[in-house]
């Protein structure tokens, strides 16, 4: 009986953290859709929020990586437990890191918009498509560290390929920019740390899926490369 009031207890707390894990995470999404609405429109009010933000975010991120080390030391977990929290904590940094991209953005929109420095490059006709992609992976990347969804989560770390190509393709569209019209080099250099950060972004949504994958299946496929296909005996 008192075994199975641990586990139960154990069982709850562990409830307890991803409930907030999740609540930081519709916390670091609801910070990047208002960067990327700022990058569009230019919204000092919306800017400003979304960096004050990002210090109840990091205030989270301290509270439950404590609460995540008092329950390894006062349950100790073993095996698939423990993976579940240490894949915890882990998806915990990703998400503060989320919000320190989403705190560059809105900061610096923010400049360009000041500076009028955004009429000539179409900046956000350009970050369209990977600001779309990279919005979806990371509520999808959380909807599947909500349900566990291992088949959810490596058809995510799929689509980080698309994220990466759509960066090139604006890196290549900026240069041509600048070499084109010295005068764009400022507000493209801008756009470009924009791209770099909505790229990373996408990393961190990756990284949350691969851990997905690390509790569902034991495994840890970070830095692996895809399987290739058997060959036919000939």
């Amino acid at each position: 009986m008192i075994g199975e009031h641990s586990s139960k207890q154990y069982d709850h707390e562990l409830e307890a953290i991803r409930s907030k894990v999740l609540l930081m995470g519709g916390m670091v999404e609801t910070q990047f859709e208002g960067a990327m609405e700022c990058f569009r429109v230019g919204n000092d009010e919306t800017a400003d929020r979304v960096m004050a933000d990002d210090h109840a975010v990091n205030q989270l991120e301290v509270s439950l990586d404590d609460a995540c080390s008092h329950l390894i030391v006062r349950r100790q977990p073993a095996a698939n437990d423990l993976r579940t929290v240490f894949a915890t904590i882990k998806v915990i940094t990703d998400l503060e890191r989320i919000g320190d991209e989403s705190s560059k953005i809105a900061r610096t929109s923010k400049s360009l918009h000041s500076r009028g420095a955004v009429n000539g490059l179409n900046h956000y006709d350009m970050m369209r498509t990977i600001a779309v992609a990279t919005t979806e992976m990371l509520h999808d990347a959380l909807d599947a560290f909500a349900r566990l969804d291992g088949k959810q989560a490596m058809a995510i770390i799929a689509q980080d390929a698309l994220i990466d190509h759509e960066f090139k393709s604006i890196l290549r569209n900026l240069i041509t920019f600048m070499m084109e019209d010295p005068r764009t080099i400022s507000s493209a250099l801008d756009t470009l740390w924009v791209a770099k950060a909505i790229e990373r972004i996408g990393d961190h949504a990756k990284n949350i899926a691969e851990y997905v994958i690390y509790v569902v299946e034991g495994k840890d496929i970070r830095h692996t490369k895809p399987a290739e296909p058997e060959k036919s005996a000939p």
